[in-house]
């Protein structure tokens, strides 16, 4: 009896050690030198608390309008991490979310919003110094959704030497044919503020434009150092931005960048994330397992 009881007491604990759950710390304030601040949220692992060792880190990007804690709230990403890793899907990392307010991630023609030079240059060494994270390419990599998937392909691409794995989901990437036919309202709304202002038409493929567009980026960054970064694209049939991700997957393929490409049935909602998330994190996991 003594011997029944003692094998349900370890199992009893080994499914609760399995079940804890990690911890999400929220709208954290980050002040960069130039006085602006950056709020972020982060996951850490279940483990975090109770160990001594450094974790990989995923910079996880939000969707326009929305902010750090979005992916949190909706995206779930805090439970998404908890069963991929409980599951042994992926190994234990930390997610960082950076709010990137309505930038795409970039810094403005007239460099009055440096958003990119902030998380590049302070914000990423400050979270590394903060959180025990190992600090090598190899055990970083960056995802999004829609701005925010756009967001992870330009900095990845800008930033090779960075980041080893990009997961763009629903990324907001846009031919430049749909730019130049694109409503004014729309542009003005998205994009004048950072590319330039009321531009129209073949106007609106301004240098700055360029410099952050993936379908651009990956005709002028070398195509050696594009291929140290390992990029997985999905994107839903139903989605209004299908259009871009599928010419970047055919540029891609001309230019034979290795890719992972995805088309599942769905749109431009939380429920294609979610599932995306899950399976965007076992791909950025194959390169940080050893």
């Amino acid at each position: 009896m003594k011997k029944i009881f003692a094998f349900f007491a370890i199992a009893l604990l080994t499914l609760q050690a399995f079940s804890q759950n990690g911890t999400v710390l929220e709208s954290i304030a980050f002040k960069s030198k130039t006085g602006e601040v950056m709020k972020y949220a982060v996951y850490l692992p279940a483990d975090y608390a109770t160990s001594q060792r450094s974790y990989p880190v995923v910079y996880l990007l939000h969707g326009f309008s929305d902010d750090e804690t979005g992916w949190i709230q909706f995206g779930e990403a805090g439970k998404i991490a908890d069963k991929g890793i409980a599951d042994g899907k992926f190994p234990a990392c930390i997610l960082v979310i950076p709010d990137g307010k309505v930038t795409w991630y970039c810094n403005s023609f007239n460099h009055k919003i440096t958003w990119e030079d902030t998380f590049i240059q302070e914000f990423i060494p400050f979270v590394e110094k903060e959180y025990r994270i190992r600090s090598k390419k190899e055990f970083r990599a960056i995802a999004g959704l829609s701005m925010g998937g756009y967001g992870a392909l330009k900095l990845s691409m800008r930033n090779t030497d960075l980041f080893v794995s990009c997961v763009a989901l629903s990324s907001g990437t846009f031919t430049n044919e749909e730019i130049v036919k694109m409503e004014d309202e729309g542009y003005m709304r998205f994009f004048s503020g950072l590319f330039g202002k009321e531009l129209k038409g073949e106007a609106r493929l301004s240098e700055a434009w360029k410099a952050n567009n993936p379908l651009d980026l990956i005709h002028t960054v070398p195509l050696e150092k594009l291929k140290s970064v390992r990029f997985w694209i999905d994107c839903g049939d139903d989605d209004f931005l299908c259009n871009g991700n599928s010419a970047l997957h055919v540029e891609m393929r001309k230019i034979g960048l290795p890719h992972e490409y995805r088309v599942r049935d769905g749109g431009h909602t939380w429920s294609y994330w979610r599932s995306g998330l899950a399976t965007g994190l076992e791909f950025i996991g194959e390169k940080f397992h050893r």
